[in-house]
């Protein structure tokens, strides 16, 4: 299987697109004047204590407070054992909030996660810091393997490595990244001598910053790309600004040499993302229908609560039965939701409503396409088996916001609801406004301002009902089109 990262740099925003087999499968985008927060250090201050909540409000600098609860303040064993590249250390049922934070307490914490919708940012105080194959985990002893490494020897060599090379470096915890697998121990004391240098930083910054400020700051996304997204399968980086590119080149030839010759300048006439096709597919990961080579397709609607996705099988007839058409439609859809869960970074609670199928063996067959397509997400995804209805219940750890919601904003006309009322709805509600507005007001005539199709409406369909409305009020209406207004807005005003 082939790979390749694209990097498309413009003067306010970067895009980072991980091309497999030809296909678009991750699109990451940073704004200049909006970069995401996760991963950064702050010296923060406790805003306010929420013992209902077990909670605190933490401000670290950011536009809206952030959310620090108990569970994720480290309170843990040093010696805790840990696998896996994202796991978080045990930590003891929490103490009461009160009994661990105060008001107006200077803290130092981490972002797990970016402010997303309404919601501030989500805070811990289990700092770890990520290099090329190690994470740094300063308030523990622990030394982790990630459960992706799978040959034994292999854990153990680099285990024992790093827990060598640890003692010599103040004895902290490290969680060793699947990017370790088959890498040298002098490669792996470089990234530790790296992260100690780095903490130290912190710890210095954090004891003479005053509150609320920057104490580490993650890279920038470009070298986050190519420090956490080149794998074995990863054959070339391509970046499309020299300057950028320098300094790529700089940065691996200082942390990762052996990966100097996969970082390429493109300097082609036609623009990176449109020689792959590449915005067409953003495009089309913006829509709710994704359509199936078979014919069938999925529709995706993402909500605040959960997304859903349901799988039909459209034009797609089959050759044998219903039955194998069914299954046929549900393991393409399988394969195809895992993508689109990678491609438009959709997390937290996911519902998948496949096509119902009678064979339990079928039902087996598309759970474990789902899964192994699942394999190659750098979330954290967890799938459960078939509801009694029918139902795939997944979830998929969320750090930021999903691609909809950084390139979209709800429609002002419906205000996200996906539909607006009817002409014939607004008019309803424009004839009420105008009985009641004459209840409570004295005048002598009236002047309705509403969307041009709504007027059209009135003034055309309704000309009956409008005189009988004048007739029984006793009073003058006038009906003025303003291409200003949206179809569900409207004033009624006394004259």
């Amino acid at each position: 299987m082939s790979e390749e990262i694209l990097v498309n740099v413009t003067p306010r925003e970067t895009r980072v697109a991980v091309i497999e087999n030809g296909m678009l499968q991750e699109l990451h985008i940073e704004r200049g004047w909006r970069r995401g927060v996760v991963g950064n250090i702050y010296k923060g201050k406790v805003q306010r204590v929420m013992p209902g909540m077990q909670a605190a409000f933490v401000e670290v600098g950011l536009e809206r407070a952030a959310f620090l609860h108990a569970n994720d303040i480290v309170r843990s064993s040093p010696d805790a054992v840990v696998d896996g590249e994202e796991a978080a250390l045990p930590t003891p049922p929490p103490a009461p909030i009160m009994d661990l934070l105060r008001d107006g307490q200077d803290i130092v914490v981490q972002v797990v996660k970016d402010p997303i919708g309404s919601k501030g940012a989500r805070l811990t105080t289990q700092i770890s810091i990520p290099s090329r194959y190690l994470v740094l985990l300063p308030q523990s002893k622990v030394i982790g393997v990630s459960a992706r490494i799978e040959d034994e020897a292999e854990r153990h060599r680099l285990k024992q490595a790093v827990t060598e090379l640890a003692g010599l470096h103040g004895g902290h915890g490290y969680i060793i990244r699947t990017n370790a697998e088959g890498q040298p121990v002098e490669a792996l004391a470089e990234d530790i001598a790296y992260l100690s240098r780095v903490w130290n930083v912190v710890e210095r910054r954090g004891r003479e910053s005053p509150s609320c400020s920057v104490l580490y700051e993650d890279l920038s996304l470009p070298l986050r790309a190519v420090r956490d997204l080149i794998r074995k399968d990863v054959e070339k980086v391509k970046v499309d600004s020299k300057e950028t590119h320098e300094r790529l080149q700089a940065f691996v030839a200082k942390y990762m040499p052996v990966l100097a010759e996969r970082i390429e300048l493109y300097s082609g006439e036609r623009p990176i993302f449109d020689l792959y096709g590449v915005e067409d597919e953003i495009g089309r990961a913006l829509d709710k229908q994704v359509p199936l080579k078979s014919g069938g397709y999925l529709v995706i609607d993402q909500t605040e609560a959960m997304t859903t996705v349901d799988v039909n099988t459209g034009s797609f007839l089959g050759q044998r039965n219903l039955e194998e058409t069914v299954y046929r439609t549900n393991l393409e859809a399988a394969q195809a939701v895992a993508r689109q869960l990678r491609l438009r970074n959709l997390g937290g609670i996911i519902i998948i409503d496949f096509i119902d199928m009678d064979d339990p063996e079928h039902r087996r067959q598309v759970l474990r396409t789902l899964e192994k397509s699942l394999a190659k997400d750098h979330a954290k995804t967890t799938v459960y088996e078939f509801s009694p209805l029918g139902l795939v219940e997944m979830t998929r750890k969320r750090t930021v916001e999903s691609l909809a919601r950084q390139l979209s904003e709800p429609c002002p006309e419906c205000s996200g609801r996906g539909s607006i009322k009817t002409t014939e709805t607004v008019t309803y509600e424009i004839f009420r406004e105008i009985t009641r507005a004459v209840r409570q007001f004295e005048a002598a005539r009236l002047l309705v301002i509403a969307s041009p199709k709504v007027v059209a409406r009135i003034t055309d369909e309704e000309s009956t009902a409008v005189a009988e409305l004048e007739e029984f009020l006793g009073k003058s209406i006038r009906f003025q089109a303003d291409d200003q207004y949206l179809q569900e807005q409207f004033d009624v005003v006394l004259l």
